[in-house]
């Protein structure tokens, strides 16, 4: 099935009041494992992660041929400026392009502007376009610009470059198998506490969605050791290179 939401909620239990699990954008498709009534336990297929969502119709099919490459893009209901709504669809959500005229392209009931996609097989250096996300709110089991979580900003830059990453740190830090030293950290290294994940954007500074922060924030690396040392007793469980 395809979630054609632009956001839907994937929740750890059936209840609203239940803690989020992670979220589903746009395009992403997902296996029905059992409906109960007003919920439907569902596994992704990005990630094969487990939840559930409100019951509702999905499709059976799209052809992905593009992917937003934008922190949040407008939406329009013709190909026109003039005629922008007031949703926007989020990076990384997979669409498929069915007709295009000027700038614009047009995906199910809506047109985007052409300068906001792309290709779905286009790739970017890994994590280049992530200070984007700088200062959108932390929200746990998020991964969209209305709020996210620090394995969720991982593993969104992989999946928009057409690779595989775990949603959840515990396996974040199985999966990458290459160790390295914090005394010759660099960019796009990845820093492991206990339940929480940091991307290195050079020797000095790495950027996290950051919960006592309450947002995505830059910081000096040394200095976000020692504080969450201090804070959550918690040390570095493990550095390693974003590459197997």
């Amino acid at each position: 099935m395809i979630n054609t939401n632009i956001i839907l909620n994937v929740y750890k239990r059936k209840s609203l009041a239940s803690p989020l699990s992670t979220q589903l954008l746009y395009g992403d498709k997902f296996k029905i494992i059992k409906k109960y009534g007003k919920f439907t336990k569902i596994k992704t297929e990005y990630d094969n992660y487990i939840g559930y969502i409100k019951t509702k119709k999905f499709i059976k099919d799209l052809k992905i041929t593009h992917k937003i490459s934008k922190l949040s893009a407008n939406l329009y209901s013709k190909p026109n400026k003039k005629f922008i709504l007031s949703k926007k669809i989020s990076f990384c959500s997979l669409i498929e392009v069915k007709n295009k005229k000027k700038n614009f392209l047009n995906f199910d009931k809506y047109w985007i502007s052409k300068k906001d996609v792309y290709p779905i097989k286009k790739k970017d250096l890994l994590f280049s376009k992530i200070k984007m996300f700088k200062n959108i709110k932390y929200k746990w089991g998020g991964n969209s610009f209305k709020g996210i979580d620090c394995s969720a900003l991982v593993q969104i830059f992989y999946k928009f470059n057409n690779r595989f990453c775990p949603r959840d740190t515990k396996d974040q830090i199985k999966y990458f198998k290459r160790n390295v030293k914090l005394s010759k950290i660099k960019k796009n290294n990845l820093i492991f506490w206990k339940g929480h994940v940091a991307i290195c954007l050079s020797k000095n500074n790495l950027i996290h969605a950051y919960g006592p922060k309450k947002k995505v924030i830059i910081m000096n690396t040394i200095k976000t050791i020692k504080e969450i040392e201090k804070k959550s007793n918690l040390k570095v469980k493990s550095i390693k290179n974003e590459s197997n």
